[in-house]
């Protein structure tokens, strides 16, 4: 996908106004609340109409100012999900998900409604009416009903947003699987960097109405570390769960990681925070924390009155945050042998 933007917009006292060029499959759109991200979905869809600029899609031309083209939704070949999943009350989960295909051109249609169902997990409730559904489940009849529109571009915005913490680990997987088999180009807006981090190749990163500069999530991510209250999160790939005493063992690398995790017990993602990591220069001979790792410093990341301290553990890396003074305490530099200590319980569990 290509897509080429110039645009303005006014509300009032808010201005939006951004300008890029963007190519890829996996776009994101950055932001705190009332950053311009769903502005921007709004106006390439043609929910809005801007004040002026251009919108061009692969070389098509959907808005221009200047030549007065403004292509309605329909004619755009893009489709939407939003925050809450707007499905038709008195249409059963069949008939959502083939309103938008029942109204693309035959030529055009390039996905079935079965295997649609199948990716989503949702062919058990074609029948059902969608006021029985639950939350996540009504989100992924929204999924497939843009899925089945086979858009040119899919705008996602800020899908999981309205859904509780279990209800987003449910559906995550859901998004990444689906869009990775279908291939179709996506805008994913959001203001959780851990979605992004997941979800997307570039960023767009906003705020204010402006667009502030196009990144990669895990650049973006680092960047905000000593903003982000919770720090920088760690994605760990953790595998071969054993049971260690009333903890699990999880492979990570050349590492056996212990947690409380006892849930589901299986092979995935966790996130683990920059801030739950503790270091030591010489071997802590007391410790309650159930992980102690020994690890290089492979790089430090100035960050006012914090310091992030990208560690090499055999192999993987991990990011611990420390305050400036600590670092300078501990003489920290890259090379320096240290201990980093983590809680089993730190942990949580993305995918």
């Amino acid at each position: 996908m290509n897509l080429d933007v110039e645009l303005s917009k006014s509300f009032g006292r808010f201005e939006f106004a951004a300008g890029f060029s963007v190519a890829g499959s996996r776009i994101g759109i950055f932001g705190p609340s009332g950053s311009g991200k769903s502005t921007l979905g709004s106006l390439l869809a043609g929910l809005q109409q801007p004040d002026a600029g251009t919108i061009q899609l692969d070389g098509s031309c959907l808005f221009s100012s200047k030549k007065r083209i403004n292509l309605a939704p329909d004619k755009r070949r893009v489709a939407v999900v939003f925050q809450q999943a707007h499905l038709f009350p008195h249409l059963s989960v069949r008939r959502n998900l083939l309103y938008g295909y029942q109204r693309t051109a035959a030529a055009r249609r390039k996905l079935s409604l079965e295997e649609v169902a199948a990716a989503l997990d949702i062919s058990r409730l074609l029948e059902r009416g969608v006021t029985d559904l639950s939350g996540g489940e009504k989100q992924r009849v929204a999924l497939g009903r843009a899925l089945l529109a086979c858009p040119e571009l899919l705008i996602l915005d800020e899908p999981l947003s309205a859904l509780d913490k279990g209800l987003k680990e449910q559906i995550i997987p859901y998004l990444r699987k689906t869009l990775r088999r279908f291939a179709i180009p996506y805008l994913y807006i959001s203001h959780s960097l851990s979605e992004m981090r997941l979800l997307t190749d570039q960023v767009l990163h906003f705020s204010a109405g402006q667009l502030r500069g196009i990144t990669d999530a895990e650049s973006l991510a680092r960047q905000r570390m000593s903003s982000n209250r919770q720090g920088y999160l760690n994605h760990l790939q953790l595998d071969q769960p054993r049971e260690v005493g009333s903890m699990l063992g999880y492979r990570w690398g050349e590492n056996e990681l212990l947690l409380t995790d006892h849930v589901n017990p299986r092979a995935g993602l966790f996130e683990l925070s920059s801030k739950d990591v503790l270091l030591f220069k010489n071997h802590p001979h007391a410790l309650s924390a159930r992980n102690l790792l020994t690890a290089t410093i492979a790089d430090l990341i100035p960050q006012g009155g914090s310091v992030g301290v990208v560690l090499d553990c055999q192999g993987e890396q991990l990011i611990a945050q420390v305050v400036r003074e600590a670092a300078l305490e501990l003489g920290m530099a890259v090379g320096m042998p240290v201990y980093a200590a983590i809680k089993a319980s730190a942990f949580r569990r993305l995918l």
